[in-house]
């Protein structure tokens, strides 16, 4: 029997202020990397959970998503099983709310404001080619409700929004 394929859904936060960007400095296989903050989706959350989840545990705030702004599919050589891999990135943008007294994520070492052309002058450095192009479809005005996101589990019991 052959190995079922699997993409690996994630999540990424949108967050601007003042013309600059939220994003976070991490440890990575690769190296010190930037990258707004992401992450995996969990068993039994939603997708809206999972942002908001992620950005307070990597970023230290509050974060109240309100609309997606895309949906990517990307697959990358994993360095380190040297395996294809497939991520489906949800990006979301929303209100950043009260900054929290809480360690950062294991593996982050800050978070940083930067503008799109100060992201732009360190690319090199990002995480994926992704980061970039999620803050220029934010730039561009694009948009979906999140209506448009439906969550049905018959595990969990109960329909979810």
């Amino acid at each position: 029997m052959s190995e079922v394929w699997k993409p690996s859904v994630t999540v990424a936060a949108i967050i601007e202020k003042d013309g600059r960007f939220l994003l976070v400095e991490e440890e990575t296989s690769d190296g010190i990397r930037l990258n707004q903050p992401a992450g995996h989706l969990d068993p039994n959350e939603t997708l809206i959970e999972a942002v908001a989840r992620e950005t307070q545990e990597e970023a230290a705030y509050e974060f109240s998503p309100t609309a997606l702004v895309g949906l990517y599919m990307s697959t990358y050589l994993s360095s380190r099983t040297n395996k294809e891999v497939t991520y489906l990135r949800f990006a979301f943008c929303g209100e950043l709310g009260r900054a929290l007294d809480q360690p950062l994520d294991e593996g982050i070492l800050r978070t940083v404001w930067m503008t799109r052309e100060e992201m732009l002058a360190c690319e090199e450095r990002h995480r994926s080619p992704l980061v970039l192009r999620c803050v220029d479809d934010y730039l561009a005005g694009r948009r979906a409700p999140l209506s448009m996101i439906y969550t049905h589990s018959s595990v969990i019991g109960a329909q979810r929004d």
